[in-house]
């Protein structure tokens, strides 16, 4: 059985395309647990606050209960869910699901080919990672998920052919186009350090994101410092269709340096690429806006 591929085709609440990575995030939490703890049941008195700052943190920028993917997870054959009661979940109410002393626990047929096979857990975590989030918030997914993957990945880059993980192919010269395409200048702040004749500390992001079609050309790229590279895809910054950025209003800065790197960037314009080069497309800067953007922007 390919376990990647199955981990990785679970259902996905769907509506006009709207970003819904609840179920993916449980099974990284899941597969931090079974790093820490084998497979043992996962209570969900003890994993509720967990996910819920997982979700508040990765998830589209909507409120939605830690009770969802542990619940509704259960209808995909690899996640199961018992109470005081015996077998079946109580549902995704909160309440529900703390009287009833429910715990979830991956299938038994995927806890004996995590034990079997110690490259499968990198492997369905980068899967899952790759299809869901874009590379720059993967670090900090694993380290609330509580998943360690450096080990894993230390030991397929000894050499040993049979644990390396797929990665999804992307194109080489996004890169390349996209920093070129600004000079070599973050978009946001115009930073465009080097080093030893190397550009250092930039980045180009999607504005739409890769994983969710967001295609590699120009005219779905930015350059952006790391920072803003950061920001811009945990929903600090967004764009308008005029090529300004927005801030969140949720976004708190109370430092000088704050104020001056993020907060006073509202309503600044955005860095045109060279002349003759694409401009952001307003496709990609609404899907933005609606999956990742922490709205409503700031005044000012």
């Amino acid at each position: 059985m390919d376990w990647v591929e199955r981990v990785t085709s679970v259902n996905q609440w769907s509506r006009g395309g709207e970003r819904a990575p609840h179920k993916p995030l449980l099974l990284l939490y899941a597969l931090g647990c079974f790093q820490r703890q084998g497979g043992r049941p996962i209570p969900f008195s003890a994993a509720e606050a967990d996910l819920k700052r997982l979700l508040q943190e990765f998830g589209p920028p909507r409120k939605t209960s830690p009770g969802y993917p542990f619940h509704h997870l259960t209808r995909d054959g690899i996640w199961l869910v018992e109470t005081a009661e015996g077998p079946g979940s109580p549902g995704s109410e909160l309440g529900r699901l703390r009287d009833s002393r429910a715990a979830g626990r991956l299938h038994p047929d995927l806890v004996r080919a995590l034990h079997d096979d110690s490259r499968l857990v990198a492997q369905i975590a980068r899967a899952l990672l790759d299809a869901n989030f874009e590379p720059s918030l993967h670090p900090d997914i694993c380290l609330a998920a509580g998943l360690d993957l450096t080990v894993l990945e230390a030991t397929a880059a000894g050499g040993d052919t049979r644990t390396e993980v797929p990665r999804t192919r992307r194109n080489p010269a996004f890169r390349e186009q996209v920093l070129t395409a600004y000079e070599y200048c973050c978009a946001f702040c115009g930073y465009d350090g080097w080093l030893d004749g190397i550009a250092i500390g930039l980045d180009a992001a999607h504005v739409r994101w890769w994983a969710f079609e967001g295609p590699d050309e120009p005219a779905n790229g930015l350059c952006l410092c790391a920072l803003h590279h950061k920001l811009f895809d945990k929903g600090v910054f967004g764009l308008t269709h005029d090529l300004t950025i927005s801030v969140s209003r949720e976004f708190v800065g109370r430092t000088p340096t704050a104020r001056e790197m993020v907060l006073s960037l509202a309503g600044r314009p955005v860095r045109e690429p060279q002349p003759g080069l694409e401009r952001v497309e307003p496709e990609y800067i609404d899907w933005h806006n609606q999956q990742v953007f922490r709205s409503p922007a700031r005044l000012g």
